[in-house]
């Protein structure tokens, strides 16, 4: 499942590029969007990223797309790998930037984990 943003000004960090910490707000926002799509009605939170990889610097006005698929189920936590592509501005190909793998688990009114709805396919690999 695909999402999109576009780096703006205040996204950019002291060297004139996407600061980090925008670029993982989005990677956690978009993929819980996506998780919430494939467990609706279940109050996901994240566990984790794996393996954060920055690859190149993105500049101001590049659209940014999110490539946000499940990898891995379990029985309380669902796994997405998130890659992320930009178009720089005036560019006609996207360019590799980012990848992770992202963690969400159900939790409880207590804030334990409690087990995921069993379903045979989610709505994110109909796409």
């Amino acid at each position: 499942m695909n999402n999109y943003a576009i780096v703006r000004q205040e996204h950019l960090n002291h060297y004139g590029f996407l600061f980090g910490g925008a670029l993982l707000q989005w990677v956690d926002e978009y993929a819980w969007l996506v998780a919430s799509l494939d467990f609706p009605g279940c109050p996901l939170v994240t566990v984790g990223m794996d393996q954060i990889s920055f690859r190149r610097p993105v500049a101001n006005g590049s659209i940014l797309r999110f490539n946000i698929k499940p990898i891995k189920r379990g029985k309380t936590s669902v796994q997405y790998t998130v890659d992320v592509f930009a178009d720089s501005p005036g560019s006609s190909t996207e360019t590799d930037v980012f990848s992770t793998t992202i963690t969400f688990a159900q939790v409880d009114g207590d804030g334990n984990k409690s087990p995921l709805p069993k379903k045979d396919k989610l709505r994110s690999e109909e796409e």
